[in-house]
This record gives C-alpha cells, structure tokens and sequence, in this order.
C-alpha cells in the first residue's frame, strides 16, 4: 500500500472520492477492528488509517478467535479481516461475526485473487473483498461502501461482470460442495487438522474431547472424499485455509500423531 496521504490512482478511486458523502461529518467517522495475524501489518494499517478523517480505528485483533471476541466488545462498524490465520481463519471468523454482532460489516483485505476464495467469503457474509496489493485509497472507498451497506470489491477484481458472477454463485445452494457442506465445527477442526494439530491437541484447544474430534474427522472425510489426513491437508491449504507453515508451539511429534 502506499503512504496514506497518497492519491487515488484509479478512475474508479476518482469518481467515488469527488461524489459528495465521501468524507463523513465530523464526529461520525466509520469505526474500525484491524484484525490480522502480521503485527507489522497491523501496525501499518493502523497508522495509515488514524491518519484519515473518516475512520476511527477503535481496535486490533492477531487471530480469528480475538477478532469475534473484539467485535462483541468495541461493535465496530467495519472490520477489516485477513483471510489466514492461525487457529481460526478469516473466513470462519467472518461467519461468527455475522451471527454475533450482524450490525458490524466484514471487509475482507487478503493476497488472495482466486474465484473460489472470493465466493467463500460472500458465503460466509463478507460484505467486500480488497486485495493487499491495493493502494489505501482504495481500501478506505471499501471501508466506507461496507459500512454504507454495499457491496465492495478491488478494481482487480471487478473487472467486467466478475462482480455479478460471483454474487451469483454465492447465492447457489445447489453449488455449495466440499468445505460449503462442513459444519462450523468442522471447519475449525479442519484448520486444526492441516496445522499439524494432533487429535489430543484439538481436542484440547477446542474444549472437546477426542471421541469427538474423530468424529468429526470422520464427518469431514466423509464430505470431502479424502482418504486420510495428508489429503485433508492438501486441501486446506489447496482452498487457502492455512498457510505452508505450522504453529510454533506444536511439536513434530504431535503434527505427526492422530
């Protein structure tokens, strides 16, 4: 992104910064939760947008799980959220936000351009879709758009009908497979699964127990056609669940067992 006092460099980020109602009245700035598992990028994204008139950034979050918690607490009116992370990502955090806090609008911002990632998180209930590359007066034209009840996606994105494709399919039930059919559980357990978790430590960080974790290990493979756990893992990170690397605190053992 570039420096915040930078100018749209886009004729779309023109138009929409000269139509009046760009810049807010004076104590009604769009409240904002950063919420990503990169404490540099938090940090830039925070100086970036306190330097705006038009947003107040009332919190940060590192993880899927701080970000519900943070959003029930500071009801913000946008929360800017990163599709990988650990524990819980993006896209299932979106999920709960939406059920808990429905008034708050999630604006995904990721490196992720693929047609499936973009359709997950429509389905999950993100209201707008920006990617990293954009610059930041981009990403306060989606701030402001979420937050105004539209929906928003990056120029890079949009181009042509792409936009009304992909609001399409995410409102096709029939085209709903694979990870669409999980539970919300199993998702989680999914996740936890491909970041080398054994069944005892998901068990553990997802105050279950192990029966019931391997049931639902048994669900998902089940949904997903997967043979053992090497295919879960290929696919969650097929999909852009998970990133390549594994959590710090799990030993090789543990990623092996289970």
């Amino acid at each position: 992104m570039q420096a915040s006092n930078a100018k749209p460099t886009s004729r779309r980020a023109k138009d929409a910064a000269a139509r009046p109602g760009w810049t807010r009245a004076a104590g009604q700035r769009v409240r904002v939760l950063i919420v990503d598992d990169h404490a540099i990028l938090r940090q830039a994204l925070r100086q970036l947008l306190e330097a705006r008139n038009e947003v107040e950034v009332v919190g940060d979050a590192s993880s899927g799980r701080e970000a519900v918690t943070a959003t029930e607490q500071l009801m913000p009116d946008v929360v800017l959220m990163d599709m990988i992370m650990p524990g819980l990502n993006g896209l299932e955090a979106t999920r709960q936000i939406r059920k808990r806090a429905p008034k708050s609008r999630v604006l995904i911002l990721t490196g992720y351009m693929e047609d499936e990632q973009i359709i997950s998180a429509l389905r999950a209930g993100a209201s707008g879709y920006v990617v990293k590359r954009s610059d930041v007066e981009e990403l306060l034209l989606g701030i402001q758009a979420v937050h105004r009840g539209n929906t928003y996606f990056s120029s890079a994105i949009s181009e042509g009908d792409a936009v009304n494709q992909y609001l399409w399919q995410a409102k096709q039930e029939d085209g709903k497979v694979g990870y669409d059919l999980l539970t919300s559980r199993e998702r989680e357990v999914l996740q936890l699964i491909a970041e080398g978790y054994s069944n005892q430590k998901i068990a553990e960080e997802l105050f279950i127990s192990v029966k019931t974790v391997e049931a639902h290990k048994a669900h998902i493979m089940s949904k997903l056609r997967a043979r053992n756990r090497t295919d879960l893992i290929r696919y969650a990170l097929r999909k852009g669940l998970v990133g390549l690397d594994a959590p710090p605190d799990v030993p090789l053992e543990q990623q092996q067992a289970g």
